[in-house]
């Protein structure tokens, strides 16, 4: 399970609006690590805000740790990259395979590949509308404080 800080900043039912509290990264960002932190920090410098589920009713300005399922990301990576490139190839291959003439195999082999990559991305948003709230969206799983106190004892 995929974990990071954030501070509420907002509730609107069963929803929070949440400030991520540290960059993009593992744990291992705040020592020595492999750096992802600092490349992220060039593009992404400004805290970030997003809405998460809030099943533990928590308050605004409560710190509290944000987690995402585990294997989210690399569904929702799998269904928005993957598959419309697949379709892509399919659509290139099978719009080569159905020009009558050869001069016009790039031609169709285009068409075949744009038409391929706008219905993998069309398959994709409707994959993700219908699977997201159950499968994708984060949520808060506890107050900050609460992990610092077990962590203590």
């Amino acid at each position: 399970m995929l974990e990071t800080r954030a501070i509420v900043v907002q509730i609107d039912g069963q929803h929070a609006l949440v400030r991520s509290s540290h960059g993009s990264g593992c744990e291992q960002c705040n020592g020595k690590g492999c750096g992802a932190s600092k490349l992220s920090g060039l593009f992404c410098s400004k805290p970030r805000q997003f809405q998460v589920d809030n099943p533990i009713k928590a308050g605004i300005n409560d710190e509290v740790v944000i987690s995402v399922a585990e294997g989210a990301i690399f569904h929702g990576v799998g269904v928005i990259y993957l598959l419309p490139l697949l379709l892509l190839v399919i659509g290139a291959t099978l719009g080569n395979q159905w020009a009558l003439q050869a001069e016009l195999r790039d031609l169709y082999a285009s068409i075949g590949a744009l038409s391929g990559l706008a219905a993998g991305f069309l398959f994709a948003k409707l994959f993700l509308v219908r699977r997201a709230r159950i499968h994708f969206q984060p949520y808060i799983t506890r107050l900050w404080s609460e992990e610092r106190v077990s962590a203590g004892k």
